[in-house]
């Protein structure tokens, strides 16, 4: 079961939306997805039809709580959810001064049936706390989705460097794996230009596949649907089942 934690600390790059489209392009490919929703705002747990995740996940953190109790099918073809919910902003406070918080969470997983998923899928929340630090602690692994704009860029040193201390520190086997560049726009010079610079400075850790910036993905989450489900033809469902595919490849070899 390959653990791959999906996060960015600024706000509007495509993270969630990524860590949804790209389960539902994996389970199309016949995989098996368990989407972790660890942020508080709730939008992965809504996006795949679950309005409230109750107190569940906030018990996980705070009362040895069983993840594998929480699980709910969804009805995108291979994919579960472990939904949130505004509870969760409780953990943040709760675990605060708790020894080896950071850990709760690692051991959680562990305790997941073998063999029932494929991918675990980590939607972190855009602040860092103990929450996304925790969902770093039990990764194998970081994909990082970027806004395709020059404050976005600038951000993603300062992510790259809490990465690198949660290696140092919680979890060595933490890798980062992918950046995937979202909400491009071909029609202009600047877009071209960001990637460009992305693909010098990071080599192959940057996606070819990028992701073109579209509508149909914003009108996708009010439905409750993945892109690939509400608009199995449009622009953003080819560039994540592009992506998908990528994905596989590189962590097949």
């Amino acid at each position: 079961m390959r653990t791959v934690a999906f996060t960015n600390q600024k706000g509007g790059s495509s993270k969630t939306t990524s860590a949804v489209s790209l389960a539902a392009a994996f389970g199309e490919k016949g995989k098996k997805v368990l989407v972790l929703d660890l942020d508080p705002q709730a939008t992965a747990s809504s996006w795949l039809g679950v309005k409230d995740g109750g107190r569940g996940l906030l018990e996980v953190f705070t009362d040895n709580g069983n993840l594998g109790t929480l699980v709910h099918k969804t009805d995108v073809p291979g994919v579960d959810v472990v939904p949130s919910s505004a509870w969760l902003m409780g953990a943040e406070r709760a675990l605060a001064a708790e020894p080896g918080a950071e850990t709760i969470l690692r051991r959680s997983l562990s305790k997941l049936p073998a063999g029932r998923w494929d991918f675990v899928f980590l939607d972190c929340p855009p602040t860092l706390g103990v929450l996304a630090v925790s969902a770093l602690t039990a990764a194998g692994e970081v994909l990082v989705p970027v806004e395709c704009s020059t404050p976005a860029l600038a951000g993603l040193a300062s992510l790259l460097q809490t990465v690198e201390r949660v290696r140092e520190r919680l979890n060595p086997e933490l890798e980062l794996s992918a950046i995937l560049v979202c909400r491009t726009d071909s029609r202009t010079n600047l877009s071209k230009d960001l990637v460009e610079s992305l693909r010098k400075r990071f080599g192959p850790l940057v996606l070819r596949t990028t992701i073109r910036e579209t509508v149909r993905l914003k009108e996708a989450w009010s439905f409750s649907k993945p892109i690939t489900v509400y608009a199995p033809r449009s622009p953003g469902a080819e560039d994540y089942r592009s992506a998908a595919a990528e994905l596989l490849k590189k962590w097949r070899s």
